[in-house]
């Protein structure tokens, strides 16, 4: 939450400015008055420097305000920019400065109200009292930012924690869609099939069935995986599915062996795979295609999953790995990360954009 928009935050600041002023400047003036009663004019002088410190502290206040616009607008600690720094520091100078030269005109009013004459100070008066107002300014930027770090290192915590509980939740949904009971059955029941007709493609499945299962439990306490590790879990996936699909099935992959080490979140590809077979060619009587193609394009990875069908011919499907995929992304990478869902020329696309810088 913005501290601007903060109710309990411009209390607090401005009580804490006039105190603190108060038991400052304040305290030190009306203490010197107290030990050197001589130098005393009148009675109305202590009455003056404590209305001067709620002056000052309230004005104070009003003016740090403009600082904690910019220092919220300008900086992200996600993406702390030195342009936007040193701005931030020329906004502080203009402000001290500004506060430094604004503050008297006011204090000569109450001074006169007071002692029904001018102050009387000087321009070097008034730079000479700058030092103390940049400190004043300079202790609450300091707490400002100090609370301002403080929420955001607790926010990449919990930002952390999520994409660790969301990465445990995908891999628990994927072994319940790919390998869950039902898939176990179907891809046992067709080896039992080919173990006469075919045997060698019988324990390549096997093996392939293996494969995945070992690869969602082993892949539990990670966040990135490389897009070559990946791509062979959805090429398992992919001939373990064709035995039910045979010829219905026609898969095609264009991914450039450059990109192959660049890492990406896991079973990201596999899910939009694991979708496009489910609910779009298991939902058409004749079968179709699915295409995979993955690309760097300036400083992005494009993955791009379509296969043949309408958006409306996978109403049924649950959306949870899609759901999963952007919560994912969410976390990872903020708003620089996209994916849409979209239905182009009897095709369904899936494209995911992930920034890699």
């Amino acid at each position: 939450m913005q501290l601007l928009k903060s109710t309990k935050y411009h209390i607090y600041t401005s009580l804490i400015f006039v105190i603190y002023i108060l038991c400052s400047l304040t305290l030190s003036k009306v203490s010197y008055r107290i030990k050197y009663p001589e130098k005393m004019m009148d009675g109305t002088v202590i009455p003056y420097y404590i209305c001067e410190g709620v002056v000052c502290g309230i004005v104070a206040y009003m003016l740090s305000n403009i600082i904690l616009y910019f220092v919220e607008r300008l900086i992200k600690f996600d993406d702390l920019k030195n342009a936007a720094i040193l701005k931030v520091i020329l906004v502080f100078f203009l402000v001290v400065i500004s506060y430094s030269f604004a503050i008297w005109p006011l204090l000569d009013l109450v001074y006169f109200g007071f002692m029904h004459t001018h102050a009387g100070l000087t321009t070097f008066m008034m730079v000479l009292n700058i030092p103390y107002f940049s400190a004043v300014f300079t202790i609450w930027l300091f707490i400002i930012i100090a609370i301002k770090a403080y929420r955001h290192i607790n926010e990449v915590k919990m930002n952390q924690l999520k994409l660790e509980s969301n990465l445990r939740e995908s891999q628990l949904n994927t072994l319940k869609g790919q390998i869950n009971p039902h898939f176990m059955f179907n891809s046992l029941n067709n080896i039992r099939g080919l173990i006469l007709e075919d045997a060698p493609r019988a324990r390549d499945i096997i093996t392939r069935l293996s494969e995945m299962l070992r690869y969602s439990l082993t892949k539990n306490d990670v966040n990135t995986i490389t897009i070559k590790e990946e791509l062979q879990t959805v090429e398992n996936y992919i001939e373990i599915s064709k035995i039910q699909f045979e010829e219905r099935l026609k898969f095609s992959m264009n991914v450039a062996p450059e990109i192959l080490a660049i890492v990406i979140p896991p079973m990201v590809i596999q899910m939009l795979i694991e979708n496009a077979v489910k609910h779009g060619i298991g939902n058409i009587k004749n079968g179709g295609e699915v295409r995979l193609n993955v690309a760097k394009i300036n400083d992005e990875l494009i993955i791009l999953v379509e296969n043949s069908g309408t958006l409306s011919i996978a109403q049924e499907s649950t959306k949870l790995g899609l759901a999963n995929i952007k919560q994912r992304l969410l976390l990872l990478y903020g708003a620089k990360a996209s994916f849409t869902l979209i239905e182009n020329d009897n095709f369904v696309e899936a494209k995911i954009i992930i920034p890699l810088v």
